[in-house]
């Protein structure tokens, strides 16, 4: 199952990508990619998404609480 985990901040982003990646060593380290709006006017309101591919629903529950502490969310891929 592909996951995207949406943030306002770079730096929120890159820090869950890390986190996951300790938790869940045979994930690796998720990617972490800018999204930009369609017809976007500026840049700085592009959100931060934190790419997770193979999660099982059983981790899921534990990953909406580290999104949470970071002002995040979760979308399915």
């Amino acid at each position: 199952m592909s996951v995207l985990l949406v943030f306002g901040e770079r730096d929120d982003a890159e820090e869950v990508a890390e986190t996951l990646g300790e938790w869940f060593p045979s994930l690796g380290v998720p990617r972490v990619v800018r999204e930009t709006l369609a017809g976007e006017d500026d840049a700085e309101d592009a959100q931060w998404l934190v790419v997770v591919e193979g999660m099982d629903d059983c981790a899921l529950a534990k990953v909406d609480e580290l999104v949470a502490r970071y002002e995040g969310w979760r979308e399915a891929g």
